[in-house]
């Protein structure tokens, strides 16, 4: 397993983009959240294999209809349990 933590700015609040990447992330199995942040920005923090991991990255990348993703930053991160992937407030 592998755990990433993604930073996604643009329009990418008030879009539906928690509830995407939700979506998304439980049909690939991943585990962890995704939450708004205060800048604006959206914070992903992901668990799962290498293949799922990429396949979400490439979603969250275009994002949902109303999204403007303009910058994805992506660091490994330290994997830690949950029971199944949640958005956060």
């Amino acid at each position: 397993m592998k755990a990433i933590e993604v930073f996604i700015s643009g329009i990418v609040q008030g879009v539906g983009f928690r509830y995407f990447t939700l979506k998304v992330a439980r049909e690939l199995g991943i585990k962890g959240y995704v939450k708004n942040l205060p800048d604006g920005r959206v914070y992903i923090y992901a668990v799962g294999d290498e293949k799922s991991l990429e396949k979400l990255l490439e979603k969250v990348k275009i994002g949902p209809p109303l999204a403007v993703v303009r910058d994805v930053v992506v660091r490994e991160a330290e994997p830690k349990e949950f029971e199944k992937f949640e958005v956060r407030r």
